[in-house]
């Protein structure tokens, strides 16, 4: 039975993950509506960049939104990665390595209760996870015994 789960459960979660980075990049280049519409958190690079400032006050608002760049791009690369099944372990690595920065900034920035109301320290680990699956639904060990059989 887990044989047959295991591969299903890895295509269910890349797509969610993937569609989880798609959504927000669409949505700061204002393809699911404007500014204030329903469903939308920026509407526009301008309002992103904004929020980007805001989890990186160490940085000057040049740096923090090239960094936002960066973040935008890896989620997307990320996200169509993983929707297509092509270098999952990479993407997942990634995936894990880009919400946890974002989870730590907005935790120590934005207040505790944002990295978990937005369940983003979740995506991280569940990213974290898929890396760790091999392709077929194996889970990776670090010592494998064969069986005769």
């Amino acid at each position: 039975m887990m044989k047959k789960v295991f591969p299903t459960a890895q295509i269910l979660l890349r797509v969610a993950l993937g569609a989880g980075f798609i959504l927000p990049v669409l949505d700061r280049i204002g393809f699911l509506g404007a500014p204030g519409s329903a469903n939308v958190s920026w509407g526009n690079w301008a309002n992103f960049v904004v929020y980007a400032n805001n989890l990186m006050p160490y940085f000057s608002p040049k740096i923090a939104s090239f960094f936002g760049l960066v973040a935008t791009i890896g989620e997307a690369l990320f996200g169509i990665l993983l929707i297509i099944g092509y270098k999952i372990r990479l993407a997942a690595y990634g995936s894990f390595a880009l919400t946890l920065i974002f989870a730590l900034s907005m935790l120590f920035f934005t207040g505790y209760r944002s990295p978990f109301d937005y369940s983003v320290f979740s995506v991280s680990f569940a990213s974290l996870l898929l890396a760790s699956i091999q392709p077929g639904g194996k889970q990776e060990t670090r010592a494998t015994i064969s069986t005769p059989y």
